[in-house]
């Protein structure tokens, strides 16, 4: 993907907080000004404040009316740091393919604890969303994997001290080849958990659902065209019959977690899985950056 923005020319444009919160309202309202409480179209701006607004309708207090600014709910609200270093941090977060580490924001933005620069990466995880997401179609591929580590290879102070010794966690994902990628943890490989995500990801008007042998797929034959590629006999491809693409995006998704994350808790993994995903299923979007503050 080419942004079509460098950083350089990011910092450049976004180097006053007017110039971002310009940008801002342009894409938050693209159509005028909204309050964020009751959508009222008819709001008052503050002259002697730029960026305030006050909604004077009857839901808003009526004549006392309802001030808001430009970050009033959004991800920017309540925060002590300038618009234009969440930009910064916003677009190394869209660009870095394995992902940034908070550690490496707080370096780079000169946060003085490692907690607000954790909170702000996951403030824009979290703003990381697919409107409309669209059913699978095509030729799909499913697979699931297990993101995590042995507890016997924890620090001594971390050890969990679970059952069996591994506390993996189960993500299950499909992706259509040349298209978009879905995916989610789990909390079992059953089948009934396993053919509920692909009902629910992929559309019944596919062409070829490609999965491994596991036993959790077997009742997809029933609902679509499924072909098994048996990886315990050594079968890797046959054919068009393969799962290369989601096994590529795993391996991303595991050097990310491994080589910049280093640990991720089973409460905020989903959030790290919204990340990668939408940098994949936006990968040719050269306005992805427009397209996340829109979202912030």
């Amino acid at each position: 993907m080419k942004p079509n923005l460098t950083l350089s020319e990011t910092m450049t444009r976004f180097s006053t907080e007017e110039a971002c919160k310009q940008f801002l309202q342009e894409r938050r309202w693209p159509n005028g000004v909204k309050c964020p409480r009751c959508n009222n179209e008819k709001v008052y701006a503050l002259k002697a404040r730029p960026f305030h607004w006050i909604c004077k309708a009857k839901t808003c207090g009526g004549r006392n009316g309802y001030r808001f600014s430009i970050i009033t709910k959004t991800i920017f609200e309540n925060t002590n740091y300038p618009l234009k270093t969440w930009f910064q941090v916003i677009y190394l977060m869209l660009q870095s393919k394995k992902g940034i580490s908070a550690m490496q924001v707080q370096r780079l933005i000169g946060s003085g604890a490692y907690k607000t620069a954790w909170y702000m990466c996951h403030r824009i995880r979290a703003a990381m969303k697919d409107g409309g997401f669209a059913k699978l179609m095509g030729e799909v591929e499913v697979d699931e994997t297990f993101i995590g580590g042995k507890d016997k290879n924890r620090h001594w102070n971390k050890k969990r001290h679970v059952s069996g010794g591994s506390e993996k966690m189960a993500v299950i994902g499909a992706i259509a080849r040349k298209g978009n990628v879905v995916c989610q943890m789990i909390e079992r490989t059953d089948r009934t958990t396993m053919t509920g995500f692909v009902r629910q990801a992929v559309s019944d008007r596919v062409s070829l659902v490609a999965t491994d042998e596991a036993y959790g797929y077997d009742p997809l034959k029933r609902f679509f065209p499924h072909q098994v590629v048996k990886h315990s006999e050594k079968e890797y491809v046959r054919g068009n019959i393969h799962t290369n693409n989601i096994e590529a995006f795993w391996s991303l998704l595991k050097r990310g977690v491994v080589g910049t994350f280093h640990q991720v808790s089973k409460d905020y993994l989903p959030l790290y899985l919204a990340e990668f995903s939408y940098r994949h299923n936006n990968r040719k979007n050269p306005n992805i950056f427009a397209d996340v503050i829109a979202e912030c």
